[in-house]
């Protein structure tokens, strides 16, 4: 069965205006994501790739083009509508984590559905359920400054899929954790796209693009590649540089 379109963006741009000087920081970009991919977004500084991600996590308005979301035109929708969709249909993760100090993990995990018209009244039930999905059911009292930074991180995983969100944005997600956290981390994304969810990572790092299936490369506002992982050259060039499993 063919994936239905989640996102589709028409000639987007996104151009600020800085003093007298405007800058372009997306230039008509052209883009369709089907449900169940997973897609890594990379490109140097400036490229425009945190712009993009900022577009599609509703948290920045395009200045002109079309953003469909799951069928709906963001474009034309106030500033409440927007929260709202932030609120139940896009879950978030940062590469600080963003969590409340004050507050313990399951707490954490249940501030989205504070603020959600649906499942408030469940809310403990539920982050109990998606705590244990991420491997954190015993570790539900414990708050912020007593969890490693791979806990942390699988907490805001945790509340970022508690909305059960139709994609999941993660911004540089391993940049905080060493290279065994991060191979742990990546393993967990790994297992929520198994199992159906849809997942776009901003990252500059090729070993963690190559977990997604899909690899959209920026430069200067544009798309410059957007190809299969096993298409990809720069990914291809980096397999064939690797030590063959018996060799050194």
């Amino acid at each position: 069965m063919t994936e239905k379109v989640i996102i589709k963006l028409q000639n987007l741009t996104r151009i600020y205006r800085v003093g007298v000087e405007c800058i372009c920081a997306l230039d008509g970009i052209n883009l369709q994501l089907r449900t169940n991919e997973y897609v890594a977004v990379m490109g140097p500084s400036g490229s425009g790739k945190s712009t993009l991600m900022n577009v599609l996590g509703c948290l920045d308005r395009a200045t002109s083009g079309f953003y469909e979301l799951d069928g709906q035109d963001t474009t034309k929708l106030n500033d409440a509508q927007l929260a709202r969709i932030r609120n139940e249909r896009i879950g978030f993760v940062f590469q600080s984590f963003e969590l409340l100090g004050q507050l313990n993990a399951l707490k954490n995990v249940e501030v989205p559905l504070i603020y959600s018209r649906d499942g408030w009244w469940s809310r403990r039930k539920r982050a109990k359920s998606v705590l244990e999905r991420v491997g954190l059911s015993d570790r539900i009292k414990h708050k912020p400054n007593q969890l490693s930074g791979g806990e942390k991180q699988r907490i805001a995983i945790a509340r970022a899929l508690i909305c059960n969100p139709s994609i999941l944005l993660a911004d540089e997600p391993t940049g905080n954790l060493d290279s065994k956290t991060s191979d742990d981390i990546l393993g967990l994304f790994d297992q929520l796209h198994r199992e159906g969810q849809t997942i776009i990572l901003v990252t500059h790092e090729e070993s963690v693009a190559c977990h997604a299936k899909r690899i959209i490369r920026m430069r200067d506002g544009l798309i410059h590649s957007d190809l299969p992982i096993e298409q990809d050259p720069v990914f291809h060039f980096a397999a064939q540089d690797r030590p063959q499993e018996g060799k050194v």
